[in-house]
């Protein structure tokens, strides 16, 4: 039996090494790199300067923005979706979103921020137009968007493994809404927010599509630095650097936000 279960791990062993392990060591390789080919240390060195360091900054800061917006608009959303009669269907509406390709979510959003298009058209109504289309709340506006059902998901997971039993001794012990919320609920669905937060912050500090047709590369981001370093400059060797950066903050969030279950129904005794 050991022996079988052996052989039935060799395929996920070998997608690992392949599709994981390979690329992020062919990462670490070419950011050793230069642009003229030889091995040095010039690319760390370079991305020490302010022009990156102040990149970075930037990439944090709106992918922040980013997460904390998704998360006040998810976490209520989730919350109520577990009070509704038919929240599969409810749920399954959320997701449904996410599985168009962003490129057309992208361009149908530069529609409606456009000079012509209904938001202005709607403020034209209301006493004049506004520039949304390539600014930063179009940008952070249209990633929450995209990113919210991500959100969701791990947060409505967590409220439904919440022991219902909890809420109701908290009610019973004469604890306000808002004292179950904060002091129970909230606490014990912890889980679900660390992993949403995860899913969220983790891919937002590399956008770079958003920035070109959304913000309008008024909002640069590292993974636009990527984009440019491999595409246009061809110094494979910076762009790599950038990624083993952004993969070495990938583990760190990822330690940061490891899960431990609390709460929850399985604890039942």
């Amino acid at each position: 039996m050991k022996n079988s279960k052996k052989l039935y791990a060799i395929p996920y062993y070998l997608w690992m090494l392949l599709f994981v392990i390979a690329p992020i060591v062919l990462v670490a390789y070419f950011s050793f790199i230069d642009i003229e080919g030889n091995f040095s240390l010039v690319n760390y060195q370079k991305f020490f300067t302010p022009i990156y360091l102040k990149m970075t900054l930037s990439s944090f800061w709106y992918a922040f923005l980013i997460t904390a917006f998704t998360l006040l608009v998810a976490y209520p959303a989730a919350y109520l979706l577990t009070k509704t009669k038919h929240k599969q269907l409810w749920l399954l509406l959320i997701i449904v979103p996410s599985w168009i390709n962003l490129l057309l979510k992208a361009y149908a959003f530069m529609g409606i921020f456009s000079t012509h298009g209904p938001v202005n058209a709607f403020l034209s109504v209301m006493g004049g137009e506004k520039q949304l289309l390539f600014t930063d709340f179009s940008f952070v506006f249209v990633s929450v968007y995209i990113f919210i059902p991500f959100m969701i998901l791990p947060i409505f997971n967590a409220l439904e493994k919440l022991n219902p039993s909890l809420v109701d001794a908290s009610n019973d012990l004469g604890a306000s809404s808002w004292t179950t919320f904060s002091r129970v609920i909230f606490p014990l669905t912890l889980d679900g927010v660390k992993a949403g937060c995860q899913t969220v912050f983790i891919p937002a500090l590399s956008l770079f599509m958003l920035t070109r047709l959304i913000a309008g590369n008024r909002v640069i981001t590292l993974g636009t630095a990527i984009e440019q370093h491999f595409l246009i400059t061809e110094d494979w060797g910076m762009g790599s650097t950038i990624a083993v950066f952004l993969i070495i903050t990938m583990f760190i969030i990822m330690g940061l936000t490891g899960n431990r279950k609390r709460g929850t129904r399985s604890e039942k005794k």
